[in-house]
């Protein structure tokens, strides 16, 4: 995968086309709004609502920026193979020493959210499963050591 592509699933695609579109439609209407009525206050050296505002502003249009240039170079990934692990799969793993079942989608690095157990494929467990099969013993280096998943199922999400 080339150094500047952005790999998302279509619900990451989903998401940041949202993103963008809450943020040119609603928020900078907001935040214009907010800087107007931070203005009418008078003086703009002392004015805090202004230069938060201003701040504000400048964050917002630099999301802008990033989420419309994630976009142009975003390749989707849609495949439905639940032979081997890729981004877009759901993996169900056994924690070898634990005994415990844990369950990832494997995502690009911009859609990883790990309260959500979506893992980058760049990640360390990512990148140990990528390409894997079912049945296959995965082992990830962690700072507490080695930790060896077994991997017990690969579903798609279409």
């Amino acid at each position: 995968m080339a150094k500047n592509e952005i790999i998302l699933t279509a619900e990451g695609l989903l998401k940041l086309e949202q993103e963008l579109e809450e943020l040119k439609t609603v928020t900078r209407k907001e935040v214009a709004a907010r800087i107007k009525t931070a203005i009418s206050y008078g003086d703009l050296k002392e004015n805090s609502e202004y230069h938060a505002a201003k701040n504000d502003q400048a964050f917002m249009e630099g999301r802008i920026l990033t989420i419309e240039r994630m976009l142009k170079v975003a390749t989707v990934i849609e495949t439905a193979d639940t032979k081997t692990v890729h981004v877009g799969s759901i993996v169900i793993l056994n924690d070898v020493e634990f005994a415990e079942k844990v369950q990832y989608r494997v995502v690009g690095p911009s859609e990883a959210d790990i309260p959500e157990n979506k893992i980058s494929y760049m990640s360390p467990l990512g990148s140990s499963l990528m390409g894997k099969s079912v049945g296959d013993i995965i082992k990830v280096d962690a700072p507490m050591g080695i930790i060896q998943y077994e991997l017990l199922e690969i579903k798609s999400t279409e």
